[in-house]
């Protein structure tokens, strides 16, 4: 347990250590400051009767337009909370992979590797020990923006939406999909930007497979179940965005399936990466 503890640290150590990941964390604190100063509501038994923003006052009727109902305290919370969560899954999870692409490559580098397997600690423990330090950096950095989001929003409004918690888990639990690909690149060809391009490439072509239902039927018998079987097998990153927008708005999520689906995928691609790393020769 030890050993594992010890691997998990130094991963998380180091994936922090990077200027990326600083970034990060300086722009969620910077996000949290301005919910907390910049953005002001006065709320009047329970509705909201003015906010504050950066200075600029404005009663919820200046900003109905035409026959849109004036805001509500609600709308202004998931309003908020709906654009941190969007920007914490596309902006965050871009980022995340670039900041930690290079992290498994670099574990496999001559030297390094040798160093590693040298201690009393098995192959499949080192790469778990690796893969749960990288997750559990993500997700401190993740809990940090948008847990602070939820809780200064609740607190200064009073409007407590418990389903926005559970678009964090979704953040997270995408970002590790992503990142199987970038292992399994990695230890196939411990290079970087091939991990970088196949992630990234993953995302545009599940912006194409989020229209499936208008391009199937375009496509010929052949083209068809080939596209369909793609559908499935791939991660449906864009259609989870659904899902973390529901999720933020505090309603029932229809559809899991673009979610666990990704997650399969997830699951498949860290398996084949424990299965080829265990048996190289390094």
């Amino acid at each position: 347990m030890r050993p594992l503890l010890g691997l998990v640290l130094i991963t998380f150590r180091e994936l922090w250590a990077r200027k990326i990941v600083l970034g990060l964390f300086i722009i969620s604190s910077l996000v949290l400051l301005a919910v907390t100063f910049a953005l002001n509501l006065d709320v009047v038994e329970g509705s909201l009767a003015g906010i504050r923003l950066f200075g600029q006052e404005a009663t919820p009727e200046d900003l109905a337009e035409g026959d849109t109902p004036p805001l509500t305290l609600n709308r202004v919370v998931i309003a908020v909370e709906s654009v941190v969560a969007g920007a914490a899954y596309w902006i965050g999870i871009l980022l995340a992979l670039f900041a930690s692409a290079s992290l498994f490559p670099d574990l496999q580098s001559a030297g390094r590797v040798e160093l590693l397997l040298s201690k009393p600690v098995s192959r499949t423990k080192a790469l778990f020990g690796h893969v749960l330090g990288v997750w559990s950096a993500i997700a401190v950095l993740t809990l940090y923006l948008m847990g602070g989001v939820w809780i200064i929003m609740s607190l200064k409004t009073g409007v407590w939406n418990p389903r926005f918690l559970l678009s964090l888990l979704i953040v997270v639990g995408m970002f590790a999909v992503m990142y199987a690909a970038v292992m399994l690149m990695g230890v196939w060809t411990e290079s970087t930007a091939l991990g970088l391009i196949v992630s990234y490439g993953l995302i545009f072509v599940s912006m194409v497979l989020a229209a499936a239902n208008q391009i199937s039927p375009t496509l010929g018998p052949v083209g068809r179940p080939v596209f369909w079987g793609l559908y499935h097998m791939l991660p449906n990153f864009t259609e989870v965005t659904q899902i973390v927008s529901t999720l933020a708005e505090g309603n029932a999520v229809s559809s899991w399936y673009p979610f666990f689906s990704s997650l399969l995928f997830g699951g498949a691609a860290y398996a084949v990466t424990g299965y080829w790393f265990a048996r190289r020769d390094f």
